[in-house]
Formats: C-alpha cells, structure tokens, sequence
C-alpha cells in the first residue's frame, strides 16, 4: 500500500495533554508553549477548552491564553466547546476552529456525560450551526471508537453511525480517537476504513493513546489506507483517566521521527518541538515521555 507524501499534524499537547495536570500551569507557561509549538511549524495547534472550570481546572485559564497567544498568519488555533456558553466564549477568544466531542460507545457516553449518543450529538446542534454562522472551521471528535473501558469491544457500525452523525453536522473534520489506547493496526485500518465509507477519507484524523505502545503502529496502519492527518502531544504529555498508568496521547517527537525516516513531509521542525518539548516538561518538574525527544536531547549533550 502506499503511504501518503505529506501528513498534516494537530498538536494537541496544550489543551488535551496539559488537561490532567494536577498542579495549575500558569497562563503565561501554556502561551508560551503554544506559541513554541506553532513556531515550530504546526498548522493546528489545539489551545484551549471552553468546558466548566469546575470540571477542567486546568483549561479555567484557556481565555488569558487565547488573548496572549501570537498568532502566526495560516495556524489554525483550536478551542474545546461542549456547548453554547463555551461556543460564546471560544469566540469572544478568536478561536479559528471550535471542536465538539461525542463517544462511538453507547456506554462511555452514559458514564461520562450522563446521556446516550444520539442526545449528545443534539446537544451540539446549536453549536454547529454557529460555528458555520461566523465562519469557524467546525472539527469533531469521536471518542472511544477502537474500544471502551465500560463496554469493552465498540461495533464498527457504532462508528460508523457516529461518524455519519457528526458528518451531517457539518463537521470539516473527524477525529476517530483511541482514547484508551487499546487497538491494534489491522483493527485500526477496519474502523478507518469504516469511517471512510460515511465521511471523506482526507478529512478523517487518528487520534491514537500509547496505552500499549501501539500508537505509532496504528499510525502506519492508518497511513496505508490513506488517512493523511493525526493528532499528538508534545514531549507525550497527557495521560486518561480510563484506563490506569495510561501514558495518553502518541508524542509529537516520536511521530515526527518516524515520518521524517519515512520520508514523508510535515512541514514542522522536530528540533523546535524537542526544544518545545524540554520547556514543558521542565516546567512540570519531570523528564518528558518521548523517547526520540529524550534520545536527540541526549545526542545533544554527548
């Protein structure tokens, strides 16, 4: 199969990565690294949620960091937007794209936001529709779709049934999320290729955790049936609560690596995300999860 030539990468590592984060990161730490990650050449970088402070403490500052951001001219700056009041504030912040969140499995979505697909997916009726209304790209995000932590396997048309509902909303993109990090390549190809036969194959993301390890694999496995689009955190920051000792999202350094071995061009420069990546890391006080990011830090000081 081929592998396509170039791969477009959200960075998610300031909202999705730094989400979890017991000890507050200052506003002035998270501008920072936004702006490093943009710098570094990420047309997407994932800033900020606009989700009740009460459940994210540590996205209550995602209003100070919209407004002291440097936006780079072509750099798509995302914002979380569970609902209307979070809609309001992520464009009162000048978010260029808004992203909603539903689950592939029934059982997810009743656990974790109390209601089943289908009225989660109504509940974001009024969000799409203004996002289209002022002319913010609209993003959507299918959790859970290679397997759950509550119900265990996810059917393939319950992804497809997802994906199709998310595509009438008028979604320019979806992400299919590994949340826990549980699939396997041939596994991921058969929900890609599931996905793809209800929305455009160029516009599906994977967004895969490396709870086993698997992430980088799974990505290769999505590249050969031709999804050109993937999400990853720098220096590997995140983690999920479902699913413990869960090391969360893929690194960005490590994907960068192996797609640069690949040959396949991103447009970002791994050494700016190294150097992005030390900085958090050094910031949280721990050494950062990317092996390839730890070994070219290594490389360095030899």
């Amino acid at each position: 199969m081929n592998l396509p030539n170039k791969v477009k990468i959200v960075e998610v590592g300031p909202r999705d990565g730094l989400q979890n984060e017991k000890e507050a990161v200052s506003a002035a730490v998270k501008i920072e690294l936004v702006d490093r990650l943009a710098r570094a050449g990420f047309r997407n970088v994932e800033a900020a949620s606009f989700v009740s402070p009460k459940w994210v403490p540590q996205m209550a500052t995602s209003s100070e960091v919209m407004a002291g951001i440097a936006r780079l001219p072509g750099t798509i700056y995302s914002a979380l937007t569970p609902n209307m009041q979070g809609f309001e504030a992520a464009l009162a912040s000048r978010a260029d794209e808004v992203v909603i969140f539903g689950s592939a499995s029934e059982a997810f979505s009743q656990r974790n936001i109390n209601c089943s697909i289908a009225e989660s997916i109504a509940r974001f009726e009024p969000v799409a529709r203004a996002a289209k209304e002022h002319g913010l790209r609209l993003r959507g995000s299918i959790s859970c779709s290679f397997g759950c932590p509550y119900q265990g396997e996810v059917p393939l048309a319950a992804v497809a049934d997802v994906v199709g509902r998310m595509r009438d909303l008028g979604c320019d993109e979806i992400d299919i999320a590994d949340t826990i990090g549980v699939s396997t390549p041939r596994k991921t190809q058969a929900v890609m290729e599931t996905a793809a036969r209800a929305f455009d194959l160029a516009r599906i993301a994977g967004h895969f955790h490396d709870t086993y390890g698997q992430a980088l694999a799974n990505i290769y496995a999505s590249m050969e049936v031709g999804v050109a689009i993937f999400h990853s955190s720098v220096s590997g920051l995140g983690g999920c609560p479902y699913a413990k000792g869960a090391t969360g999202n893929v690194a960005t350094e490590d994907v960068l690596y192996m797609l640069q071995g690949l040959g396949i061009e991103t447009g970002v420069d791994l050494d700016q995300v190294v150097d992005a990546g030390d900085f958090i890391s050094r910031q949280l006080g721990r050494k950062g999860a990317s092996r390839a990011g730890n070994a070219l830090l290594a490389k360095r000081t030899a």
